[in-house]
């Protein structure tokens, strides 16, 4: 008599488990969806023009949870002397060429390619 009850709690506890490690699978492998926004301009940043057909880059910006996770991915903070800004509250982080600000407005997050070669590209400049 105890064995099936065994066996039930056991098959129980084994279900428990799965559904979640399912459900905490389902957080990281699917792609989920973001805030952003686009600008697809030639010549360099700070000084874009329209694109021509020879000449196509695309910078990114993100916001909200996924700029957050990017910023607090990539620590340590840059250097005051490299720094954009020297605001209280403003911190940036850089990994090649992708950069991340948290200021008190939240978390933003930029990252371009040139859409010509594939090759990664800075997506701000201060």
């Amino acid at each position: 008599m105890k064995r099936p009850l065994v066996l039930v709690l056991a098959l129980g506890a084994i279900a428990t488990l799965s559904l979640s490690y399912a459900a905490e699978r389902g957080e990281w492998w699917q792609y989920k969806p973001f805030k952003g926004s686009y600008l697809i301009y030639s010549g360099v940043l700070g000084e874009e023009q329209p694109p021509t057909s020879g000449d196509r880059k695309i910078s990114f910006s993100v916001s909200g949870p996924l700029a957050k996770e990017m910023f607090d991915s990539m620590y340590p903070d840059a250097k005051a002397k490299d720094a954009c800004s020297s605001d209280k509250g403003h911190y940036e982080r850089y990994k090649g060429n992708v950069s991340c600000v948290r200021d008190p407005d939240g978390y933003t997050c930029h990252f371009g390619f040139n859409l010509r070669t594939g090759e990664s590209i800075s997506g701000a400049t201060c």
